[in-house]
């Protein structure tokens, strides 16, 4: 952005102190802000033939005033004029409600440019804009942006400041994208995508003045994306790790099942990261039962191979200890040595465990925040697992990972994330997905149910439990109410006591339970002495229990599509066919897509892509939590083909000698200044 450009929006002729606080508090400050503050629809204002147009359809219309206009008043200070219009070969009646001044306008075989809704049946137009429209009019549109803006200022208002603005400060829009760049990908300059976004002349100039300015924006944000990795791998030397081949070959011989094609690619990844010399940071994504454990289990092997220790943090101790089981199991034939650290150990074993991680006599710990506690020390930690890294605070992670110097770290999630959304929300993070099941996993049948269907879905439950199976019941979550929250659970949780008549135990959990009993309260559920397990939280993220064969979920349309397919993954995860019913009545449209999308497909990363679409990113992490950044134009969604095109680009760029030293690239450079990454100088 060019000094000029940085100057206050008051520079611009007919903006006052009332309409500079106006455009402050749409983010508008200076002149660069307003000439990038796009439309966000257009208007078809082409003249149409009546004869074409579909009824109720808006349409903008020229014809000649054939009639004195006809203005009444009613109520307080409202008013309709009717005005007959010759409009081709139709007389048509236009309308304008509280538009009084009009009436002297409207002069006999006037012609005049009139946009509105057209009702075929009365021959009229409901009139929303004039326009008295001269020959060759300059400022005549064919098609009008339509601007969000604030106060008194209107859509119209302000594509008249942006005129001034772009006619006073042309010269002074200068190019971002190198020569060679806006060659390859056939993109307009700078100067001509801003005039054809504003002031387009037909369709096709508004579609490539949007692809260039799009690209634009997700080329400076994935930049400065690349320009931190630089600046990490450059400050950060990793563990390099060097281990026998054959050594993991045998391990992988060794487990009891086959590893997907998916697995074998992310455990590719993952090795390149482990014997580079720069430390990883790498994210893993895998659908509920994709086999993310294993491969967190092969790495933690190799890095115990290497002669470093390995730790995986996670939630709960009830997942801690299912982990430790489970990875214990796999490693058994290895002779590597694996602890349990969570709250409940304590006194001698506890000791035994930090003089273990101490000396370098455990190489593998698994365990919960109990691991980041001040007096825990590691004798040489060369990988930081941390499973559902959502569940974690940046600094919880942060504090693990300085336990050791530069260690390794991977970051476990279940929760899909479409991949367009993690290579901008983890920007820093390298990402791998798992995207293929294993095989001969049952796929859990989904049923979407009304509320006056419960009797038949509890009949369904009572047939499930006689099997020896178990169920899930999550109730209705009502954000403004913890306490309509628990009066709801405890309600739901009386009804299937009356039901079951003490047939089977009914666990509850709710959010006024400590962390301790809500432990315990999955415990006892983990060992089958509770049933069904009534809760008004989502159930804790990656509990195993291979007997639940049921989800029941309460008012289902209060949930997000990848909320609803977590909760069902808690279920199908033995070798029963297991069933998730939905118990919802939306009203909304987007409320009953989302129920009609969970019954037709189990596939989470396609769930989350449509989440994505129904609820927009920020509303897809929560509003505040979800450290997105907010684009102009851009769309990461419907524009991911343009964000993994910039992210190539890129990379390649923050690599190569003429980003940082050709003139071409000062203004990116530039604004990598601006942004706090770098001082101006290369980064070596």
């Amino acid at each position: 952005m060019t000094k000029v450009l940085e100057q206050s929006v008051t520079t611009i002729r007919g903006v006052g102190e009332e309409t500079a606080s106006t455009l402050a508090s749409m983010g508008i400050h200076t002149v660069e802000d307003l000439l990038t503050h796009f439309p966000f629809r257009f208007e078809d204002r082409r003249i149409k033939d009546l004869a074409e147009v579909e009824h109720d359809e808006k349409v903008t219309v020229e014809g000649i005033v054939k009639s004195e206009p006809s203005l009444t008043f009613y109520g307080r200070k409202k008013s309709r004029l009717t005005v007959r219009i010759m409009v081709g070969s139709y007389m048509i009646t236009a309308v304008f409600f509280n538009q009084p001044y009009l009436k002297k306008k409207l002069s006999l075989d006037a012609t005049v440019t009139i946009s509105g809704k057209w009702n075929r049946y009365r021959q009229q137009i409901i009139v929303n804009e004039i326009q008295f429209r001269k020959v060759n009019d300059v400022n005549a549109m064919d098609f009008q942006p339509v601007y969000s803006v604030k106060g008194n200022l209107t859509s119209k208002g302000l594509h008249r400041l942006i005129r001034l603005a772009f006619a006073e400060y042309l010269a002074a829009i200068e190019e971002t994208i190198p020569p060679f760049l806006l060659e390859k990908y056939r993109l307009p300059s700078r100067k001509e995508a801003i005039r054809a976004i504003h002031f387009p002349m037909y369709p096709e100039e508004i579609k490539q003045a949007r692809r260039r300015l799009v690209y634009e924006e997700f080329l400076q944000f994935q930049l400065k994306i690349q320009a931190l990795r630089k600046v990490e791998r450059e400050k950060s030397t990793g563990i390099t790790l060097s281990f026998h081949q054959e050594q993991l070959k045998r391990m992988i011989e060794s487990l009891p099942f086959p590893l997907t094609n998916a697995q074998k690619r992310v455990l590719k990844e993952i090795i390149r990261d482990l014997r580079s010399p720069y430390r990883m940071n790498r994210l893993l994504q895998g659908d509920v039962g994709s086999g993310k454990t294993v491969v967190a289990a092969i790495a933690l092997f190799i890095t115990a191979l290497s002669g470093y220790q390995g730790a995986l943090m996670v939630p709960t101790e009830i997942l801690a200890e299912q982990h430790a089981e489970s990875i214990g199991e796999l490693l058994r034939p290895f002779s590597v040595t694996i602890a349990l650290l969570t709250g409940s150990v304590k006194g001698k074993k506890r000791k035994e465990i930090l003089s273990g991680l101490a000396e370098g006599t455990i190489s593998i710990v698994i365990g919960t925040h109990a691991l980041i506690q001040d007096d825990i020390h590691f004798s040489n930690l060369g990988l930081v697992i941390t499973d559902e890294q959502h569940r974690f605070g940046v600094e919880q992670r942060r504090i693990l990972r300085e336990k050791g110097m530069n260690p390794n770290t991977l970051i476990m999630t279940a929760t899909p994330i479409p991949r367009t959304l993690a290579i901008t929300a983890f920007g820093e993070l390298d990402v791998s997905i798992i995207d293929e099941m294993p095989a001969g996993r049952k796929k859990v049948e989904t049923y979407w149910a009304k509320p006056e269907m419960l009797e038949r879905v509890l009949r369904m439950m009572e047939r499930e439990l006689e099997k020896g199976r178990q169920a899930y019941v999550i109730c209705p979550l009502i954000e403004e109410s913890e306490k309509l929250d628990v009066q709801n659970a405890i309600d739901v949780h009386a009804s299937l006591v009356q039901f079951f008549r003490s047939r089977y135990k009914i666990g509850l959990m709710h959010g006024r339970l400590s962390p301790e009993e809500k432990e315990n309260v999955m415990k006892q559920f983990a060992n089958n002495s509770v049933h069904v397990l009534v809760s008004t939280t989502v159930v804790e993220v990656g509990v195993n229990v291979p007997n639940a064969s049921m989800m029941v979920i309460y008012d289902a349309e209060r949930f997000g599509l990848s909320q609803l397919h977590q909760l069902r993954g808690r279920v199908g995860r033995g070798n029963h066919q297991s069933f998730c019913i939905l118990i919802a009545d939306p009203k909304s449209e987007t409320g009953k897509e989302r129920m009609r999308i969970m019954t037709e497909t189990n596939d989470g990363f396609l769930l989350s892509e449509k989440d994505l679409e129904l609820r927009g990113p920020g509303d897809f992490f929560g509003k505040k939590q979800s450290g997105l950044p907010e684009f102009k134009l851009a769309d990461m969604v419907h524009d991911y083909r343009a964000l993994e095109t910039a992210r190539k680009d890129a990379e390649k760029l923050i690599q190569s000698d003429m980003f940082w030293e050709g003139e071409e690239f000062r203004i990116l450079r530039n604004r990598l200044e601006q942004s706090g990454i770098m001082d101006g100088e290369k980064l070596d």
